[in-house]
């Protein structure tokens, strides 16, 4: 038996965007607040897959290839935390329908094929900071970064020499007639 990776579908920032959110969280959360993110790894997750086999990889990456919708503008416009899971996360006010569908619809086919899907509704977010146990300031309303999507990946998630990483294995462009699937 093939050993499993641990994965996730999820929709990459791009670069320039990742190094103004991570200036904006140094300008607005004190270090005590939490573990930051690296912006290498900043990503808005769409459905989480847990271990999966290879054999179960390729068929979530054949499903995946099927989805065929319009790409979409995600505007990143509000923030919280949720002291629960001990996180801070930037997110959107009014999430696209894009993103809505696009979630629901990986989200539905890893449930079927035999991925745990949390009951929790799906709130597309960036986490900035992790292992923020104690309550933190917000940022006051105003702070706006817009981007289009064009399309997601799925990724791998390593953890090696006590930090984690977040790798992208293959990538699906959205708003296309012709699928593609782009091995990276």
């Amino acid at each position: 038996m093939s050993e499993s990776k641990r994965l996730f579908f999820a929709i990459e920032l791009p670069a320039p965007l990742q190094r103004k959110i991570v200036r904006w969280r140094a300008e607005h959360f004190p270090s005590e607040a939490g573990r930051p993110v690296a912006a290498a790894n900043m990503h808005l997750t769409l459905a989480f897959l847990g271990d999966v086999s290879a054999e179960k990889q390729r068929a979530l990456a054949s499903m995946a290839g099927r989805i065929s919708q319009p790409g979409f503008t995600l505007n990143l416009d509000d923030a919280g935390q949720w002291l629960r899971s001990r996180v801070v996360w930037l997110g959107t006010r009014q999430p696209p329908r894009g993103v809505l569908q696009l979630a629901n619809m990986l989200r539905a086919q890893a449930a079927r094929s035999g991925c745990y899907q949390s009951p929790q509704p799906f709130h597309p977010h960036i986490t900035l900071l992790r292992d923020a146990g104690q309550a933190v300031a917000i940022p006051p309303p105003g702070f706006h970064w817009s981007f289009s999507v064009k399309e997601f990946a799925l990724y791998e998630s390593v953890f090696a020499k006590g930090r984690t990483r977040y790798t992208p294995l293959q990538r699906w462009s959205l708003g296309d007639a012709i699928r593609n699937s782009d091995e990276v």
